[in-house]
């Protein structure tokens, strides 16, 4: 696995960008950051090919980590830019320390009508200085996925776990009567929770972890939970490692896990295929408000995003394909139906396969995502959002959970190495 110090030290030092030429023979190219999507794309472009005579589209498959480290590299030289781009919203940010690479879509998203169309919290994550630079092309509203064996054996019901307080309380008893484990997570639950509690990682202002007290009182909940054995860190400590589907999940260890749609359409049919059938969905627990009202039981994490290269010499023919896979109905039935997202274009949300029985979980996650749409709270995009999500997740979460570093020690720490940058750390 690429480290994430070698990522950052190569996007952090994009500030040039130098615009590559393009024969008009080329064919258009897109960089994309999951293998899975390359066949997505290939179809995408036969489709949009039958209406766009002699259209050819390059896919270039990366990993997730891999693809954003490409593209710095790609810019900072000059050399062999694509004309468009997927990237994951986690590292987005990065390429924001300087001018954009790219295009500003703004004013040809309201020309479509996709500044309305598209859901307003996931143009937002895609949004920075009042500039629309990317489209969103999942939703990635997270829930809570259950095995509904397990809920039946022990006489728990989705609708008593509304709060992380029924969480904790419900999976106290568990462990002390039967040993069971209620709950797997890792530290990318850590900015969604900020944001169900009203906070965020960053303010408007750029001010990191403007509601300090807030982060601390998560952290202290959750440690809490994991001492008691309700919560509990994966072995290899990422709830994405594919060795904790196969291990945690299929064992029963846990009965929970949260996670986006993208979560269970692609990770869940990809590491666990023989437990079709055995997991529910459910809104994600939350916090009520002094008010007595449940919070947002939502919140998003990561997702892909397409944007157009500013280098491109085709800026008109990548536009009109971004605009076809956003807005065309098969385009984005096919990204659903093909374990890979729930997509963030409104109007496709009364196709009758995106709202259908699931066959993997023999339930219906889009009307649970119609649902909740609405509770999504906005995302504050920084250019520091990402070493910020990765420094907790990898540095300090895992630390509090294990009870190696207090909540007040973690925060502390985080705050000091988010003053350095991942080049100079």
């Amino acid at each position: 696995m690429i480290s994430l110090n070698k990522i950052f030290l190569n996007l952090l030092c994009v500030t040039i960008f130098v615009h590559f030429s393009y024969s008009k023979e080329s064919p258009l190219t897109l960089w994309i950051s999951s293998f899975q999507d390359q066949v997505y794309y290939e179809k995408m472009a036969d489709l949009f090919a039958k209406k766009n005579k002699g259209f050819e589209l390059k896919v270039t498959a990366y990993g997730f980590r891999e693809m954003p480290d490409k593209l710095g590299v790609a810019l900072r030289t000059g050399q062999g830019i694509p004309d468009m781009v997927q990237l994951d919203e986690t590292f987005f940010g990065v390429f924001l320390n300087g001018p954009s690479p790219f295009l500003d879509l703004t004013e040809l998203a309201k020309k479509s009508n996709l500044d309305k169309t598209l859901h307003p919290r996931r143009l937002e994550v895609f949004t920075f200085k009042d500039k629309l630079l990317g489209l969103p092309q999942s939703l990635s509203a997270m829930m809570m996925y259950y095995r509904k064996d397990l809920f039946e054996e022990f006489n728990i019901k989705p609708a008593e776990l509304e709060t992380w307080e029924d969480v904790a309380r419900i999976g106290r008893e568990l462990q002390e009567a039967n040993g069971q484990r209620m709950l797997a997570l890792d530290g990318t639950l850590f900015d969604v929770l900020l944001r169900q509690k009203g906070s965020d990682l960053f303010d408007k202002k750029g001010n990191f972890l403007p509601d300090e007290n807030v982060a601390i009182e998560i952290l202290q909940e959750f440690a809490d939970m994991s001492q008691a054995q309700v919560a509990v860190m994966p072995d290899r400590g990422s709830i994405f490692d594919p060795v904790f589907f196969s291990g945690d999940l299929e064992t029963g260890e846990v009965m929970c896990v949260a996670g986006a749609d993208w979560y269970g359409l692609d990770l869940f049919q990809q590491f666990a295929p023989g437990m079709e059938g055995m997991w529910g969905m459910m809104p994600l627990p939350t916090w009520k408000g002094k008010d007595g009202k449940l919070g947002p039981r939502t919140a998003t994490f990561a997702g892909q995003g397409l944007m157009i290269c500013q280098a491109t010499q085709k800026k008109d023919l990548a536009w009109a394909f971004l605009e076809f896979v956003m807005k065309n109905k098969e385009a984005n039935a096919e990204r659903f139906l093909q374990g890979n997202s729930f997509p963030a274009y409104l109007p496709s949300w009364k196709n009758e396969d995106l709202l259908n029985e699931h066959p993997y979980f023999k339930q219906s996650m889009g009307k649970l995502l119609v649902e909740l749409a609405d509770e999504i709270p906005p995302v504050v995009v920084d250019p520091r959002r990402p070493q910020a999500i990765f420094l907790m997740q990898e540095n300090y979460f895992g630390s509090v959970m294990f009870g190696a570093l207090s909540p007040e020690e973690a925060i502390s720490q985080y705050r000091e190495a988010m003053k350095q940058s991942w080049g100079n750390r």
